[in-house]
Order: structure tokens, then C-alpha cells, then sequence
């Protein structure tokens, strides 16, 4: 088992760098809108961490929407966080869309498209799926399997330790026996679905893909497909240690097989999640693995705790409150670790406060935190309870039936009856009266009602559970989110374009003949940016001009104009170190020179994003 838990650990340092989990697309070449004079001969694309290929996972589509890139994706000059593919040569002028799907280092997959052209944009054919990649039959079964396993894993490893620990009478009591091994079956029927569906879930195949045995190879020998593996192993070693326990293996082996069996599971899961990959990755793995186990004793105790206060067998199979006392001290400490390691993983995945409330892991990361919150409070209140169950059952508290009893006199008719049994003045009840020799009657105190904090320990803890169930959801939720730190420094998709294009008429000097100049800034954005300038003659063809020159003014806030000091490229005109100061409506003037004596300038308006 050691051995198994020492590869889990290799195959998750090996290859980590200065990542960032769950990558995003960060650039290409050709960049997205791009107007080329010349075809490439490649396309490179750019992520901002490492990743791997499916079969077709980048696919360059003609304006007729054939492909044009013979071979598969390779990574550029050995960079693992690349992909490139070589283009045929002699491809036509128009429209190529870039359409890519790869696995990030995180077991993610991750797909998108942007379009170039070469001479001039046109119309396209090429069509490319619209759908999210966690948008199809097998990724949502996929997430679905992946909540039954975090489940399990908290079922099993939760009533195991509140065994091991806090009661190991509970093994007489055959619903409680039974919960580590419902979670046990649980976590091994998940862990061969989410086998099975790993193939599809990244190829955003059809489930009926799932048995596909070159599909179902890849994913075994992958980082996640050896990780799952290794759960199942682990799983295998946990059914004879849950067979043997009762019986073979003494109280501390018991507890360190145990420990071990659950930080190996747990390092199973950050083996292939966003731990795997990202900053600090040999701090970020350990700390993974102590958030999952705390998780899994807290959630998991919580189940088991709830169930024995509800067992109504014989009274010598009743809770004890010691038992109750052991749990609260496990489930704090347990909070403890959940709460320091969650503030880590926190700044690790999410790097800036603004990101808490502009990206989908922040928002989800805050309903998560009020969830934990609202645990807290009815975690105080079941501790309250603990605190009284435990105070009046302890042989050496002060109980009720020790306390001294109080001798109260009541008066009596001299030669007249005496009270009912039982009664006191006015005929009302008195509680546990005794008669004594003498004038006086001895009350005892009312006896201490265990019942009454056991019921209402019942219920906090129930809501301790169900509200920490709703945790676990979330915290599956985020496992599938990509983390703001890693979004921030992901090229924007589907909102800002990564370059803004303008195209201008202007009379070229020839009766009926009117050319266009297309200007083409990337990003287009604050700072600096690259200008690139193609004039067109009425036919379409690209014109060689004399001279082209461009100057930007924003008369709003009265600076420019700024002159943009095109050098002609041979076919183009281009520069690559214009700054923009500030966001706003600029205007474009370009002055043409179609002959030694012709020229006119033309105007445009462009918005500069900041």
C-alpha cells in the first residue's frame, strides 16, 4: 500500500511547473481575426498550462470547411502547454477557422475556435459545435458520479473513524455497521463509471463510446485513468481491512491502517484535479489530501453520529455520551484543518478579492463559505448539547440523585390526618417526596432529563448534516470550475475580440474605382498594441501603394494626434509598438498615396477597450 501511495505521489509532482490550474487558451499564431498576406504554414496555439491531445484536438477548417491540416497536434519546440499543426500549402485566400478541444493538467477538457484570414475575410462554411464541453450526456453522468464518489469517500472514511475512535461498540449495531460499507460500495461503483465515462467526457463523444476499447486505453494509461486505478486498488485493500477489523487487528494498527487507507484515497483525487497543477504544487498536493480526509471524518461522523441517536435498540446499545463527547473533539479538530487548508486552497485558486465577486469559482466559492458558516452555528449548538449530556453522565459531575437532599418542613394539623402520599400543602404533588421520622418531608430535586438534550442533539446534528451535504455539492461544483487566478490570465472568449478590425472605402483616383483599407489592431486595448494595414483594389486583390500612413486622435480628452509611423512590409504596412494611453472612442485617419502626386485621407472611429 505504501508502495501504491509512493507512485500516486510521483505521478502527481511529475511534470508540475508554474502553472495554473484548469488552463485556458492565452494566445496564437495566427492570432484570432487576424488578416495574413501570405498563408501560414503552421498553427500554434498557446494554454496557460500544460496539456494533452485527443484524437483531431486541433482541426484547421477552410472557408468550404475542409480540413487542412493533414497530421495531429504536437507540442511546439517541446513545450508541454503547446499545440501546433502544420497547414498544406497553397491554400486559398478567405476565412480559416481554428477549431481546438485538448485535456488541461487537471483532467479538464477544454475547447474553442477563433477564425483568421489569409488576403481578405469571406463568407465561411465551417461549422464547429457551439456546446460547452461539460455541456453533453457523458460529462453530466461524469459529474454526477464524481458527487457519488466524494460521498463515498465521506461515508466510509466518516463511520470508520467514529468506529475506530469514538465507539467501537457501534460494531454491534448492524445499521451502523453497515455505513462504512454502503460508502465503500458507493465509492467503487462511482470510481468504475467515472472510468468507463472518462473517454467521452474528454472526446465529448457519445455515451455509447464508453466501451470503446481504444477510448477505454487511453484513459488507463492517462493521469487520471492511473489515478482512478490506484482508488480502485486502495478500494480492494480497504475491503479486507474493514473484514479483519473486529476481529485480527489490534487498536493502534487498526487506526494507522485506517489513516493510511484514507490519505491514500484522498491523494487519489489530487492526483487529477486542480492540486495537480498550478503554484505551489508540492504544498498544494499535501494540503488537498489533509481538506478531503477532515472533510470526510467531519461529514462522514455526522451521518454515523446522526443515526446512533436515532438506534432505538436495547439501552446497552444506546450511545454512550463519552462516545458523543470523543466525536465533538474529532469533528472540531477536523473543522480545524478544514477551515486552515480552505483558506489556502482559496488564495491558491482564486488570487484576488475583485475575483470573488467577477468570476463563477468566486461566487460559488462564497456560497460554499456561508454554507460552512451556517454548519458552524448548528455545529455550536450540537456542542452545547455534548457539553450537558456529557456534564450530568460523568461519574465524577455533580448528579442530581448525589446532591444532598433538602429537608423542607411542612406544617401539619396536630391529631389531624396525615397528607396523601405524595402530596404537599393544598393537596398539590410534591416530586419524590419521602415520609422521614419526625415533622418533615425529604423532596429530591427533579431528575436530570437526558432525553430532552439527546432529542435536541438529534436535530442540530441532522442539520449539521444536511447542511454539510450541500457543502459537499458545492465543493464538487468547484472541482468542475475553472479557478479565477487561472481565468485572469485566459484570453477572453466570446466577449471582447482579441483584435479590432476596421475597414475604410476610399477613391483610389480612377473613375468607378474605389479601394478599401483594412486596419487591424490587436488587442486593442490600453497599452501597447500591434497595427497592421492592407489596401485592397476593387477586384479584391491586395495594392502595393506608395506610401500609407495613420494617425489617432481622441478628441474628447484632446491627445493626439499620435502618428502610428507605418513601415511598409512588403505587401502590408505595419508597426508593433503603438501605445494607447487611455480607453475610449478614438479616430482613425489614413492617408493613401496611390501614385507620386495622388493621395487622400479618409477617417474612421474605433473603440479602445481598457
Amino acid at each position: 500500500m505504501l508502495t501504491l501511495v509512493a507512485a500516486l505521489w510521483a505521478l502527481m509532482l511529475a511534470g508540475a511547473g508554474p502553472a495554473l490550474a484548469h488552463a485556458g487558451l492565452s494566445g496564437s499564431d495566427p492570432a484570432d481575426g487576424a488578416v495574413l498576406d501570405s498563408a501560414p504554414k503552421q498553427v500554434t496555439l498557446t494554454f496557460t498550462e500544460s496539456v494533452s491531445f485527443l484524437d483531431g484536438s486541433l482541426r484547421v477548417l477552410s472557408p468550404a470547411n475542409d480540413r487542412v491540416n493533414p497530421r495531429q497536434a504536437q507540442h511546439a519546440d517541446g513545450q508541454a502547454n503547446t499545440a501546433r499543426v502544420a497547414l498544406e500549402g497553397n491554400l486559398a485566400q478567405g476565412t480559416y477557422t481554428v477549431a481546438w478541444r485538448v485535456v488541461s493538467a487537471d483532467g479538464h477538457p477544454i475547447s474553442g475556435a477563433f477564425t483568421f484570414s489569409i488576403g481578405k475575410p469571406s463568407e465561411t462554411t465551417a461549422v464547429v459545435a457551439k456546446t460547452s464541453p461539460d455541456d453533453t450526456a457523458a460529462s453530466r453522468l461524469y459529474g454526477f458520479f464524481r458527487y457519488v464518489a466524494y460521498s463515498g469517500l465521506a461515508l466510509l472514511v466518516g463511520a470508520a473513524a467514529f468506529v475506530l475512535v469514538c465507539w467501537p461498540g457501534a460494531m454491534e449495531i448492524r445499521p451502523l455497521r453497515r455505513l462504512p460499507a454502503v460508502g465503500w460500495a458507493a465509492l467503487v461503483a462511482s470510481t468504475v463509471a467515472l472510468l468507463l465515462l472518462r473517454g467521452p467526457y474528454e472526446a465529448g463523444g457519445p455515451l455509447s463510446s464508453a466501451f470503446d476499447p481504444s477510448l477505454l486505453g487511453r484513459t488507463l494509461t492517462g493521469r487520471s485513468g492511473i489515478a482512478l486505478t490506484a482508488r480502485l486498488v486502495l478500494l480492494a485493500l480497504a475491503a479486507v481491512f474493514l473484514r479483519q477489523t473486529p476481529v485480527r487487528l489490534g487498536v493502534r494498527l487498526r487506526l494507522v491502517a485506517g489513516a493510511a487507507l484514507a490519505l491514500g484515497l484522498a491523494l487519489t483525487w489530487a492526483a487529477a484535479e486542480h492540486a495537480s497543477a498550478g503554484i505551489q504544487v508540492p504544498l498544494a498536493i499535501p494540503v488537498a489530501v489533509l481538506h478531503l480526509v477532515a472533510m470526510a471524518v467531519w461529514l462522514g461522523g455526522l451521518i454515523t453520529l446522526s443515526g446512533a441517536l436515532r438506534h432505538r435498540g436495547p439501552d446497552s446499545c444506546e450511545i454512550p455520551a463519552s462516545a458523543v463527547s470523543r466525536f465533538s473533539a474529532l469533528a472540531f479538530a477536523a473543522v480545524v484543518v478544514l477551515v486552515g487548508t480552505g483558506v489556502y486552497q482559496s488564495w491558491r485558486q482564486v488570487g484576488s478579492w475583485a475575483a470573488l465577486a467577477t468570476t463563477s469559482y468566486g461566487r460559488t466559492l462564497c456560497l460554499k463559505v456561508a454554507a460552512v458558516v451556517l454548519v458552524l452555528c448548528a455545529a455550536a449548538l450540537s456542542r452545547r448539547w455534548t457539553a450537558r449530556l456529557v456534564g450530568d453522565a460523568s461519574p465524577n459531575a455533580t448528579e442530581p440523585a448525589a446532591v444532598e437532599l433538602e429537608q423542607v418542613r411542612v406544617p401539619q394539623t396536630v391529631g389531624g390526618p396525615s397528607s396523601p402520599e405524595g402530596s404537599g400543602p393544598g393537596g398539590k404533588k410534591v416530586a419524590a417526596a419521602r415520609s422521614m421520622p419526625g415533622d418533615g418531608i425529604d423532596i429530591e430535586p427533579p431528575a436530570f432529563d437526558a432525553e430532552k438534550y439527546r432529542r435536541r442533539l438529534r436535530r442540530t446534528v441532522a442539520v449539521e448534516a444536511a447542511v454539510a451535504a450541500a457543502v459537499l455539492v458545492l465543493s464538487t461544483l468547484l472541482t468542475g470550475t475553472q479557478p479565477s487566478r487561472a481565468a485572469a490570465t485566459t484570453a477572453p472568449a466570446g466577449q471582447e475580440p482579441a483584435v479590432k478590425v476596421v475597414t475604410v472605402p476610399f477613391d483610389m483616383g480612377t473613375a468607378n474605382h474605389r479601394g478599401t483599407v483594412q486596419i487591424t489592431l490587436a488587442p486593442g486595448h490600453v497599452g501597447e498594441n500591434t497595427v497592421e494595414a492592407v489596401v485592397f483594389t476593387p477586384d479584391g486583390g491586395i495594392s502595393s501603394v506608395p506610401e500609407l500612413r495613420l494617425a489617432l486622435t481622441q478628441r474628447d480628452q484632446g491627445i493626439g494626434p499620435l502618428d502610428a509611423k507605418l513601415k511598409n512590409q512588403k505587401g502590408y504596412w505595419a508597426t508593433y509598438d503603438l501605445r494607447l494611453p487611455l480607453a475610449g472612442t478614438w479616430n482613425l485617419d489614413v492617408t493613401i498615396r496611390t501614385t507620386e502626386i495622388d493621395q487622400v485621407t479618409v477617417s474612421t472611429a474605433l473603440r479602445i477597450t481598457p
